[in-house]
C-alpha cells in the first residue's frame, strides 16, 4: 500500500510538473516583429511576452523576425525556426511583399507553405494579416487582402485581420491620427506606445493560441 501511495504521489507531482511546463512561442515575421527602430525591450516580442506573463501565462516568445523579410524568406526559415521545443507560432508576414509589389499569388503560395510546415509539425499557428493600400490597383489589393482570410479558413487557424488593428482601435478608426501618435517617423513602424497598443489588441488571440499547450 505504501508503494502504491508513493507511486500515486509521483504521478500527481509529475502531472503538475507537466502542466507547469513553459510554453515556447515563435514569432515569425519581418521588421514589425523584429522591433525595427526601437530599443530591444520596447519591441513587439519583448512587449508581447511581458503582456502574456502579466496575464499569468508561463511563456517564452522567440523573436524570429527579420527586417526586410518577405513571405519567401519566412518560408525558407520556417523549417529551422520550428525546433522541437516550439509549441506555437505567430506568422506575421507580407508587408515587404506589398512594398515590393510581389504578385499576391506568390505571397499566398509562400504563406501556404509556411502553414503546411507548421501543420506537419503539429504546431498551432496564429496568422496575422495586413491590409494593402491601393497603390498597385484594386485587383492587387483584393488579392492581397483576401489571402489571409482564405488561408486561415483553409488551414483552420485563427486570424488577426491586421497587425495594426490595435492602432486603428486606439484612434477610433482614424488611421491618419494613429500614424501620427503611434508610428515612428518613417510612418511604417510603430513606436513604443504603438507596439503596446498592438500587443494589447492581439494579446487575447495569442493567449487563446497557447492555452492548449499550458
Amino acid at each position: 500500500m505504501r508503494a502504491i501511495r508513493n507511486l500515486a504521489l509521483a504521478v500527481v507531482v509529475g502531472a503538475g510538473a507537466a502542466q507547469a511546463e513553459t510554453v515556447t512561442l515563435a514569432a515569425l515575421g519581418d521588421s514589425l516583429t523584429q522591433g525595427y527602430g526601437l530599443p530591444q525591450e520596447d519591441g513587439f516580442v519583448p512587449q508581447l511576452e511581458a503582456w502574456l506573463r502579466a496575464q499569468g501565462a508561463d511563456v517564452v516568445v522567440i523573436n524570429a523576425g527579420v527586417s526586410g523579410d518577405t513571405t519567401a524568406g519566412g518560408l525558407a526559415r520556417v523549417d529551422w525556426t520550428l525546433t522541437p521545443e516550439v509549441d506555437a507560432m505567430i506568422v506575421a508576414l507580407g508587408g515587404n511583399d506589398f512594398l515590393r509589389g510581389i504578385d499576391p499569388a506568390n505571397s499566398r503560395a509562400n504563406l501556404r507553405g509556411i502553414l503546411e510546415v507548421a501543420q506537419a509539425r503539429d504546431v498551432a499557428v496564429l496568422l496575422v494579416g495586413l491590409e494593402a493600400s491601393g497603390n498597385y490597383g484594386a485587383d492587387f489589393k483584393r488579392d492581397f487582402d483576401s489571402m489571409y482570410g482564405d488561408l486561415a479558413a483553409e488551414f483552420d487557424v485563427p486570424l488577426v485581420a491586421s497587425f495594426f488593428d490595435g492602432l486603428a482601435d486606439a484612434a477610433a478608426g482614424d488611421l491618419a491620427a494613429a500614424r501620427m501618435a503611434y508610428m515612428q517617423a518613417d510612418g511604417i513602424h510603430p513606436n513604443r506606445e504603438g507596439v503596446a497598443r498592438i500587443v494589447a489588441a492581439m494579446g487575447p488571440a495569442v493567449l487563446a493560441l497557447i492555452a492548449p499547450a499550458q
